[in-house]
Formats: C-alpha cells, sequence, structure tokens
C-alpha cells in the first residue's frame, strides 16, 4: 500500500472524511410539530406511556395552535389514565392560558378535577380515615347530599377531638342554619358556633356576616351594624356585608351612612337590583332627590330586564298589552 506523505493532501483527507462521518451521524433532527403528531397519535391510538414524554416535552413550544390544543387535550388523558398528576397539572395550564373559552377544554378540564379531587378524597380516607380532615370532608359530601344531620354529627365529632379546628364551628354554624326552617335552638347554637369560630379567628369575615344576618332578622340594628362592618373591613370587595350595612343604616336612620355604604354596594354589584333600591331610598331620606330618581329608575331596568329575559325564557311576553 502506497504510504502518503504529503501533509497537505493528508490533512484534506482527515476534512474530508469527518465531513463525511458528520454527514452520516447527524441527520436532521425531525421539528417540533411533527414530533407532536407523532405523539397524538400514539396518544390516540392507547399507547399513552410511549407518548406522554413527547407531549410533555412539545406542548409549550408547538407554533400551531389546533396542534397545541390537540396535544395538549391527549396530554390530560394520557397523564390521567397513566396517575401523573403534576402533568395533568401541567397540561391543563397549558390548555386554559391559550383556549380559556374553548368549550372542550373547559369540558375536559371540569372532570379531571373532578377526578383529581375524588382521588385526593379517596387518599385521605386511606391514609387518615381518623383524622379531622377525613370527618370534615365527609361531613361536606353529607351537606352537599342535604343529610343536615349526618352532616351536623360529623363536624361535632370532629369539635369534640378538636375544638380549636379552623373553620369547622364556621361550617357547623352555617349548616344549621342551611337546614330547611331551623328551629330557634338551631338558630342559638349556629349563632354561638359563629362566636366561637370568630374567639379561634377573627378574620373571619363571614362568620361576622352571619351574625350580622342574625341581627337583622331580629331587628337588632346597631348589633348587626357591628357585624356588617366588621365584615366589610375584613374584606372590601364583600357586596353583600355592605348592603346589610346599609340597610341597617337606614333603619337606624343615619342616611348619609348608609348613602356611603349602598354606594360602594352597587360599585362592587351594579346589576343588584336591590343594591339600586336601597340606595336610592337612602338618597331619597337623606333629601337628594334626583340622586334618588335616577337610582329608581335603575332598578325598574333592572327588574324589567330580568323579567324580559325570564318572560322569553319560559315563552312568554312580559311586556304590557297594547289596549
Amino acid at each position: 500500500m502506497r504510504r502518503i506523505s504529503n501533509p497537505f493532501v493528508l490533512t484534506g483527507l482527515i476534512i474530508l472524511v469527518g465531513a463525511v462521518g458528520a454527514s452520516q451521524t447527524k441527520a436532521p433532527a425531525p421539528d417540533v410539530s411533527s414530533i407532536a403528531i407523532h405523539s397524538a397519535d400514539l396518544a390516540e391510538s392507547g399507547r399513552c406511556a410511549e407518548a406522554l414524554p413527547h407531549l410533555k416535552n412539545t406542548v409549550r413550544q408547538i407554533p400551531e395552535k389546533e396542534l397545541k390544543r390537540r396535544v395538549g387535550l391527549d396530554g390530560v388523558h394520557c397523564a390521567m389514565t397513566l396517575n401523573q398528576l403534576d402533568d395533568v397539572l401541567d397540561f391543563l395550564q397549558v390548555l386554559n392560558h391559550e383556549f380559556p373559552h374553548d368549550p372542550a377544554v373547559l369540558y375536559v378540564s371540569t372532570h379531571a378535577f373532578s377526578d383529581l379531587s375524588t382521588r385526593a378524597s379517596q387518599q385521605l380516607a386511606t391514609a387518615a380515615p381518623s383524622s379531622y380532615q377525613a370527618h370534615q370532608l365527609l361531613a361536606e359530601s353529607y351537606e352537599m347530599q342535604g343529610k343536615w344531620d349526618e352532616a351536623a354529627k360529623q363536624y361535632r365529632t370532629i369539635l369534640k377531638t378538636n375544638p380549636q379546628a379552623p373553620g369547622v364551628h364556621f361550617q357547623l354554624g352555617r349548616l344549621l342554619l342551611s337546614k330547611p326552617d331551623p328551629s330557634p335552638s338551631s338558630v342559638v347554637e349556629a349563632k354561638k358556633e359563629m362566636q366561637q369560630e370568630l374567639d379561634l379567628d377573627p378574620s373571619n369575615a363571614g362568620a361576622e356576616y352571619v351574625l350580622g344576618e342574625l341581627a337583622h332578622q331580629n331587628q337588632e340594628w346597631e348589633e348587626a351594624v357591628t357585624h356588617f362592618s366588621k365584615a366589610a373591613k375584613l374584606d372590601s370587595g364583600f357586596s353583600d356585608a355592605y348592603l346589610g350595612l346599609g340597610t341597617s343604616l337606614l333603619q337606624l336612620k343615619r342616611f348619609p351612612e348608609a348613602v356611603s355604604a349602598l354606594e360602594t354596594t352597587v360599585k362592587l354589584e351594579p346589576r343588584n337590583p336591590d343594591a339600586h333600591y336601597s340606595l336610592a331610598m337612602a338618597y331619597s331620606r337623606a333629601g337628594r332627590k334626583q340622586d334618588a330618581d335616577k337610582e329608581f329608575a335603575i332598578h325598574r331596568r333592572i327588574t324589567e330586564g330580568t323579567a324580559g329575559a325570564q318572560g322569553a325564557a319560559s315563552g312568554t311576553d312580559s311586556s304590557p298589552s297594547p289596549n
């Protein structure tokens, strides 16, 4: 074999061999969309274990919207099938960010979150069946079914062993008031539970509001104002608290204060007819006739619009007859 001694020739051969080797070993990488389409095909043929890693790696990089949607939906399905819960949340985050109003995305999100909730509750029941959280979850389930006594029993079981469990006094009190036609003794017990909740957590705006409502129903206006005021301070977006406060102040003839509270209510809930009516009354009592007339007009428009919508839904015409 002839020996090559010319260094320039030898160097050229080395470069040529390197180039040929590189062209043979570095084939063009498939683009993201091609990988995504292949992964979606795998997922839709039931091969989720193969598909999921590639679905995860491509879903955020795909430029085509429809393909991104397809990969996201397939990703949720496969991640749920393989019980990869972190991946489920990742896919849902992408889908709900990119397609916030898409019916298919919303449908899949609803079922996914429902399934995740069910799985978490099953894990809780298995891992810590005697924990107060397990009893609390069972109580909430009974409550949703309208099984008031069973739910109350679970809440009371919690409080026997965990009297300082956060939120449970409030839940029991709310439950007692949610029963159809609660008895006077249930109302008394509910009030006690709300106060105990506030002793544990003075920042519970819901408990303050319920105590305000109970005082309002009993026409104990000063007490109602106290509780509604606290609820509104604790939660500046609590429109019902401002409405209760405003109507209680009206009863006490503290009209300027009532106007202020009710003006806040209509800012928070501009489509609430009760808020506009109460504000109109407050303006009227405060001697602001033009403002009162304006609010009465808004109240009429809202209520007439609601009645018209209900009439259209029921197939009836709520407009006056042209006689």
